[in-house]
C-alpha cells in the first residue's frame, strides 16, 4: 500500500504515521515520487484503511492490487515522463537513442555520435562494460571507453546511456553517465538494482530474455523503492522456440505494460531481431504499438564491429529509418523529439529561461491547439490560454508569450482563413515551425447523458464541418457555434448541475473530455479518419529572422510561406509562378483570398519547398519580389511530415 502525505505535514505527524504502520506489522519505506512524499507499506500487517486515512497529515491511501505498487498505474494514473538533460522520454514525443553496441575507440564513438546526431538521435548509447556469453569476446574498454563516450556526447548536447554490470562499478560510473542501463541478463540482479536505484539517476531497465511482464515490473519496483524516481522500461525481445531471429519481439507487451504501469516504454529492435535488415520494420511496428521511443545500434562500419555487427545499422540505414519514424509519428498522435544541437556548457545559462516562457494557444484545456503545443514544446511547457486567435497574435506581439500555436489548414475542410488574414495584419510576426496533428473528434456529454437524450451539440464551425456525415445522421439536433471545441466542452462541465445539460453534447477531442471529467459518448465522429490539421508556430520577428522553437532549432528549414498580389494584366500570375519553376522551386500550395477593404482584388497564398542550396532560393525570391505586386514573406520553417 502507498500512503500519500500532505505537502505541509509536520515531522512529528509523519513519524506518527510511520509508527502506526510499524505497530501493525508493516515494513515502512520513505519514497519521494515527483512532488509527493510517500510512505510505502509492505508485508502482511493488518489495519483499517479508513482509520489510517484520518491520521493528521495523510492526504490519501492507495491500496493497490499489484505487487509493484510504485510502478503501478493504480498509484499514478497519468503517464510519467523521464527527463535526462534536454531529453524527455514519454508523453507526446518519440525519443530515439542510438550508438554502437560497444565503445571501441575514441575515434569510433566520436564518428558515430556525429552521424546519429545529424540524423536526429537525441541520446548516445554504447557499452563500456560488456557482459558477453563467451569469456573470450570483447568485454569493452571500461572506464576509458566511458570517458570517450562522454566527451563525444558533450560535443552534440547528447546525454549518454550505458550499461552497468556490478554494484561496485555503479559508484565509479555515476559521474560520467547520465542514465544507467540494466541489461537483460541483470534484470533480476537485485543487489545491482538496489545499488543503482539508490544513486538516484535515471535508469533504462531491459526486460530479461525469459522474464514475465510482472517480473519485469517488479524489477522496476526495486529501482523505485531504492530511491530513483525515473525508470524507463525497455522491451528487447524474449526467448522462444523461434531461432530465425535472435529473439522474439513481444510487440503485445507495449500496450499491456502501458496499461499496467505509468512508466515510459521504449523498444530495442536491434537486440529483438538481431538482423540488420529487419531492424527498421520492427522499429516502426513498435512505434505503431505505442512505444515512447527506440534504442538502435548504429556503427560507422558494422562489418568491422567488435560486438553485434550483424544487427548494427549502417548510418544511411539509420537516417532512412529516422525519416520513416518522423512520417509515422503523427499517425499515432506523437512527434519525433528534437533537441538543440549546442554545447551543454554554453547553453546552461539559457536553458532555464526557455522553459519558463509561455506558449499561447486559443481554447481551454484539452483543445487540439494545446495538443499541438505539447507535441512541439513538451508537457512541461508553460501555457497561456486565450479566447481567440487574435489574442494569440497579441500575446506574441506584446511579449506575453514567446510563441503561439494556431491552426492554419485542415485536410477535410481547407484553410483557416481567419489566421491567414491575421498573418497579414501582424507583419511583425512570422511562422517559425509546423506541426501536423491527427484530429479525432468525439461526442462528449455529461456522465448521465445518452445518445438518445442529446438535442443540442456545441462545437467550433470547423468541428461541425469535419463531422458533417455524422451530424447528417441526426438532423433533429440543434447546432450551437462556440469559439473553439474545448470551450464547448467546458460549457457543459460548468452547467453540469442543471437537468437540461443531459440534452447537450459537444464535439471535441478526447483530451478535452478528460480535462473536464466528462463522458465520451462516441469516438471518431469525423467524416474521414484521414483528418489532419496543420498547426503553425508563430513568433515575433527578430531583424531578418525569427526565433525558432527549441525542439526545432537544429532542423534546416525546407519550406516557406509567401503572400503576394499581381498586376491586373494578362499573364501576371503566370510570370510569377514561372520564376519558381525555372529556379527549381516546388510549389505545394496556391490559394487566393480577397484583399481586405478592396473588393474583387485578391492576394495569393503560396507554400514552396526550399532547395538544399539556400542561394538558389534567395535568388528566386529576389526575382519573385520584383515581379509580384505587394509581397509578404510569412516565414521559413521545417515542414512536418
Amino acid at each position: 500500500m502507498i500512503v500519500v502525505l500532505a505537502k505541509d505535514i509536520s515531522p512529528h505527524d509523519a513519524e506518527m504515521v510511520r509508527l502506526y504502520l510499524k505497530d501493525r506489522g508493516f515494513t515502512v519505506r520513505d519514497q519521494a515520487f515527483g512532488d509527493a512524499a510517500l510512505l510505502g507499506a509492505a508485508g502482511k500487517g493488518q489495519m483499517d484503511i479508513r482509520e489510517l486515512s484520518l491520521l493528521p497529515g495523510v492526504e490519501r491511501v492507495a491500496a493497490t492490487s499489484k505487487p509493484y505498487e510504485l510502478a503501478s498505474r493504480e498509484t499514478r494514473s497519468e503517464d510519467s515522463i523521464v527527463s535526462i538533460g534536454p531529453v524527455k522520454i514519454g508523453g507526446a514525443r518519440i525519443s530515439v537513442i542510438a550508438g554502437p553496441c560497444a565503445v571501441e575507440s575514441r575515434e569510433q564513438i566520436a564518428e558515430t555520435a556525429a552521424m546519429v546526431r545529424e540524423s536526429g538521435a537525441v541520446m548516445l548509447r554504447g557499452g563500456a562494460y560488456k557482459p558477453r556469453t563467451s569469456p573470450y569476446a570483447f568485454q569493452g574498454l571500461g572506464m576509458k571507453g566511458l570517458e570517450y563516450m562522454k566527451a563525444a556526447a558533450e560535443l552534440y548536447n547528447m546525454p549518454i546511456v550505458t550499461e552497468v554490470v556490478s554494484p561496485e562499478l555503479a559508484e565509479k560510473m555515476k559521474e560520467l553517465t547520465d542514465m544507467f542501463q540494466i541489461g537483460a541478463r541483470n534484470m533480476q540482479n537485485f543487489e545491482l538494482l538496489k545499488k543503482v536505484g539508490s544513486l538516484g539517476k535515471p535508469v533504462l531497465l531491459k526486460r530479461g530474455p525469459s522474464a514475465t511482464i510482472e517480473e519485469w515490473l517488479l524489477s522496476a519496483e526495486y529501482l523505485l523503492a531504492s530511491g530513483t524516481r525515473d525508470v524507463v522500461l525497455c522491451e528487447r525481445g524474449i526467448r522462444t522456440f523461434e531461432t530465425y531471429t535472435r529473439n522474439t519481439l513481444d510487440i503485445s507487451a507495449i500496450p499491456v505494460v502501458k496499461a499496467l504501469s505509468h512508466l515510459p516504454v521504449i523498444v530495442d529492435p536491434s537486440h529483438a531481431v538481431g538482423i540488420r535488415d529487419k531492424v527498421a520494420p520492427a522499429a516502426l511496428a513498435a512505434i505503431a504499438a505505442g512505444a515512447d521511443g527506440l534504442t538502435i545500434e548504429v556503427h560507422p562500419n558494422p562489418d568491422a564491429a567488435l560486438s553485434d555487427g550483424p544487427q548494427s545499422l549502417y548510418p544511411a540505414q539509420f537516417e532512412s529509418l529516422m525519416r520513416d519514424i518522423e512520417a509515422l509519428s503523427p499517425v499515432v498522435g506523437k512527434e519525433l523529439l528534437r533537441t538543440p544541437n549546442i554545447d551543454v556548457s554554453a547553453s546552461a545559462g539559457r536553458a532555464s529561461a526557455v522553459v519558463s516562457e509561455k506558449i499561447a494557444f486559443s481554447g481551454e484545456s484539452g483543445a487540439f491547439a494545446e495538443q499541438a503545443l505539447i507535441r512541439a514544446f513538451g508537457e512541461e511547457a508553460a501555457r497561456l490560454q486565450t479566447d481567440s486567435f487574435n489574442a494569440v497574435f497579441d500575446a506574441v506581439l506584446d511579449g506575453s508569450a514567446a510563441f503561439g500555436v494556431i491552426p492554419l489548414e485542415n485536410s477535410l475542410v481547407g484553410s483557416v482563413h481567419e489566421n491567414y488574414d491575421l498573418l497579414i495584419r501582424y507583419p511583425d510576426i512570422a511562422i517559425s515551425g509546423e506541426i501536423k496533428l491527427r484530429i479525432v473528434h468525439c461526442l462528449i456529454a455529461n456522465k448521465d447523458a445518452t445518445l438518445d437524450s442529446i438535442k443540442i451539440v456545441r462545437s467550433h464551425p470547423q468541428g461541425f464541418a469535419q463531422c458533417r456525415d455524422f451530424l447528417a445522421g441526426h438532423p433533429d439536433w440543434q447546432l450551437e457555434t462556440w469559439s473553439n471545441t474545448a470551450s464547448a466542452v467546458m460549457s457543459i462541465a460548468q452547467e453540469a448541475g442543471k437537468d437540461a445539460i443531459l440534452s447537450v453534447a459537444a464535439i471535441a477531442s478526447e483530451s478535452a473530455a478528460k480535462a473536464w471529467c466528462l463522458k465520451t459518448l462516441k469516438t471518431g465522429v469525423e467524416t474521414d479518419p484521414r483528418n489532419y490539421t496543420r498547426f503553425v508556430i508563430i513568433a515575433r520577428r527578430q531583424g531578418d529572422g525569427v526565433r525558432i522553437p527549441p525542439s526545432m532549432g537544429q532542423q534546416t528549414p525546407d519550406k516557406a510561406s509567401l503572400v503576394f498580389s499581381v498586376k491586373d494584366e494578362p499573364g501576371s500570375l503566370y510570370r510569377c509562378l514561372k520564376i519558381l519553376s525555372e529556379e527549381g522551386i516546388n510549389l505545394s500550395k496556391l490559394e487566393s483570398r480577397p484583399i481586405l477593404g478592396q473588393p474583387w482584388n485578391y492576394m495569393f497564398y503560396v507554400d514552396v519547398s526550399i532547395p538544399e542550396s539556400g542561394d538558389v532560393f534567395e535568388k528566386a525570391l529576389a526575382k519573385f519580389k520584383a515581379q509580384a505586386g505587394n509581397f509578404n514573406f510569412l516565414g521559413r520553417y521545417r515542414a512536418s511530415l
